[in-house]
């Protein structure tokens, strides 16, 4: 089969790699119709996430049809109403693997599985703590083959993959593998009341999601924040107030926007490569530079800052290592709460498909580039640099280049 390998920092090629086996009897195996570049894959791509091995399969945002089954996936599960999966069914994957019956997966707390990453002991050493296995997310996280290839392996596919109404398209449930439940949790991580105003850091997709989410959850005013001028304007479009930071001093400007009191809950939708301004930016590249700081928090410090007495501060953006300089004088007497993690994707399945179905989110609005598989090294440029005015790339699999 053809996909999308990883070969040194910012090099992918689509070469020709053995298709996937089933290899455990809880196994499936997805022949993959649609998939996505996300955010955190340019942290694969930028060379930040070690472990990496030169041919690895990228891509967890994938979904397609089910061709075969291992003889373990016998049962369905809740998000499925209990039915049975079965060859020919559609489904969407979720990025997170999770085994179903660990003490993390029996309490919804998805991505802190116990058993899907045979890596742990690795992730604990370099992260301080392990997530469950991931799909395509370099060996720290389990190795698995990702899914920006023609067909993908996916294990306790009895608990994971969801199946998709025949009357929704790919591009309307695609999101579901990640991006639409990790901005609606860092919404709901908000804690949003009614009224509430919350700011956004990131108008990636991430934050896009993140800024409808917090509408859906009764948000009267959400502020976002980016430099990006189409990512502006979408954010603008689903009812957002927007700061470019190049142009204004956020937390002078959220102040004035909030009658002195900062917004009531805060978003980083950015995470470990934030861009810098002034100082700070420079401090924070030099010592990633040198491997003296993993991540890049420049958001992380502006957002405690900015948020209110008492709010809550939810971080979506993914963070792998050590930090330096966190304002926690200001975290601890301001009495914040801080929620943030990989998200627990299977908890969602059903009720965003619902929102779906129901009209009051159609996820499709984000995509601003289709392209076959075969053109994924291009994708991942436009993609990286923001080029051409994309802001997400959809690939398929299968689809003769142009």
């Amino acid at each position: 089969m053809r996909a999308v390998c990883w070969k040194g920092t910012n090099k992918v090629e689509v070469d020709n790699v053995p298709d996937p086996k089933i290899l455990n009897p809880r196994d499936a195996i997805v022949k993959i119709t649609s998939t996505a570049i996300c955010g955190s894959d340019l942290h694969l791509y930028d060379g930040f996430n070690p472990t990496m091995k030169s041919g690895d399969i990228l891509g967890h945002e994938f979904m397609g049809e089910i061709v075969e089954l291992g003889s373990g996936v016998k049962e369905g599960n809740e998000r499925n109403n209990g039915q049975p999966l079965a060859v020919g069914d559609r489904v969407v994957v979720p990025f997170t693997i999770s085994c179903g019956s660990c003490f993390f997966c029996q309490r919804t707390l998805w991505s802190l599985c116990d058993n899907s990453n045979p890596n742990a002991w690795m992730a604990e050493k370099l992260m301080g703590h392990s997530p469950s296995g991931l799909f395509g997310y370099s060996h720290l996280t389990g190795g698995y083959a990702g899914g920006q290839a023609e067909y993908a392996r996916v294990p306790f596919a009895d608990v994971g993959l969801f199946k998709i109404p025949d009357e929704l398209t790919d591009e309307q449930v695609l999101f579901l593998t990640d991006i639409f439940p990790t901005g609606y949790m860092a919404a709901e991580n908000c804690n949003i009341q009614p009224g509430d105003t919350v700011a956004v850091w990131g108008c990636g997709p991430v934050g896009q999601f993140g800024i409808r989410s917090a509408f859906l959850l009764g948000a009267e005013r959400v502020i976002a924040i980016d430099r990006v001028p189409e990512r502006l304007q979408m954010a603008k479009e689903g009812g957002a107030e927007v700061l470019n930071f190049e142009e204004v001093e956020v937390g002078d400007a959220l102040k004035e926007m909030t009658s002195g009191r900062g917004p009531d809950s805060v978003m980083d939708a950015v995470g470990m490569e934030a861009h810098g301004m002034g100082l700070e930016g420079i401090y924070d590249k030099v010592k990633q530079a040198v491997r003296l700081e993993t991540d890049r928090p420049n958001v992380l410090r502006q957002a405690i800052v900015a948020c209110r007495k008492g709010g809550t501060v939810s971080v979506p953006g993914v963070y792998t290592g050590f930090v330096d300089k966190i304002p926690m004088g200001a975290f601890m007497n301001k009495g914040l709460t801080m929620k943030t993690g990989q998200t627990h994707v299977h908890r969602y399945l059903r009720p965003l498909t619902d929102l779906i179905q129901q009209g009051k989110i159609d996820p499709s609005f984000l995509i601003t580039h289709r392209l076959p598989l075969e053109q994924a090294p291009h994708a991942y440029e436009i993609f990286k640099h923001k080029q051409d005015n994309c802001v997400k790339v959809v690939l398929k699999p299968g689809q003769a280049a142009v």
